[in-house]
């Protein structure tokens, strides 16, 4: 890795990894030469990015701590604004890097994700990219399959949260880094693809891999209810009702269970079928 890129990396990580988070650079060229030009990142092929993904640990270590100061403003999805106050954190910390911050969530005008989260992930190498096209004469006839990311260490178990890109910082020199296909055989791509597009609600697709650490009960409990009803889960209040009087702190209710060809092929949308395709 070259110089520039690696004290960056580490300047990054040294906001985010305490808090659960991973970093990994690649080239915005990387990413626009596998996409139609509707979904090209408008900046030089050189550009530095960094790709920005929660691990298991992202829930204990920035979730539960930002929830302790949920008065200081209005709460609507907890966990996107626990990572943008991450990633602004990067932002104020290193005002001279002049990052511009893109959320796997965020849309244009006319609802064209601003970032495909699992395209940026295969191509900086944090999370092979599975898709039907890696099943050799795949099973499937004319239905729908939608791909997912598996990552090396924690399979399932994580979720791209966004990118970061440097405008100005150009680095030709970079060299690719692949992400581990952690998946290599026909029966278990067919098992992946099938447990995620049609079985998501076990969670079982998530251990393709064996992974280091899952998430906890209490997240599964969190991210398999409905995202209009976290608020309540957590005994916070709708934005449009009063602030909750309980004397019991939110986080404490958690414990209680309660795409040519080759271009189409990756352009499957970045939300699952049902949930979303960078996982909860």
């Amino acid at each position: 890795m070259e110089p520039r890129v690696a004290e960056l990396k580490q300047k990054i990580e040294d906001t985010l990894c305490p808090f659960g988070f991973e970093v990994y650079p690649f080239q915005v060229a990387w990413y626009n030469e596998l996409l139609p030009p509707a979904f090209h990142l408008s900046f030089p092929g050189p550009t530095l990015a960094f790709l920005v993904l929660s691990t298991p640990a992202m829930f204990d270590k920035a979730l539960k701590p930002f929830l302790k100061s949920y008065h200081l403003q209005p709460l609507r999805d907890p966990v996107d604004q626990c990572v943008s106050h991450h990633l602004r954190s990067v932002m104020e910390k290193f005002p001279e890097l002049q990052m511009e911050v893109i959320a796997d969530y965020e849309v244009h005008p006319n609802r064209r994700p601003k970032i495909l989260a699992q395209t940026a992930a295969h191509v900086a190498g944090a999370a092979y990219y599975y898709q039907r096209q890696d099943v050799d004469a795949d099973p499937w006839g004319t239905q729908h399959i939608a791909g997912v990311c598996i990552h090396p260490r924690f399979g399932g178990w994580f979720a791209i949260r966004g990118v970061m890109l440097l405008p100005g910082v150009e680095v030709p020199n970079l060299p690719p880094r692949k992400p581990p296909d952690c998946v290599p055989t026909r029966a278990g791509r067919i098992t992946l693809l099938e447990g995620f597009n049609f079985h998501w609600r076990d969670w079982t697709y998530r251990d393709a891999v064996t992974p280091e650490e899952r998430y906890s009960e209490e997240q599964k409990i969190y991210f398999s209810t409905p995202p209009a009803q976290r608020l309540a889960l957590l005994g916070l209040a709708q934005p449009s009702e009063h602030p909750s009087t309980t004397s019991e702190h939110p986080s404490s209710k958690l414990t209680k269970p309660h795409n040519s060809s080759r271009a189409r092929s990756w352009l499957n949308p970045s939300v699952s079928p049902p949930v979303g395709d960078t996982g909860p």
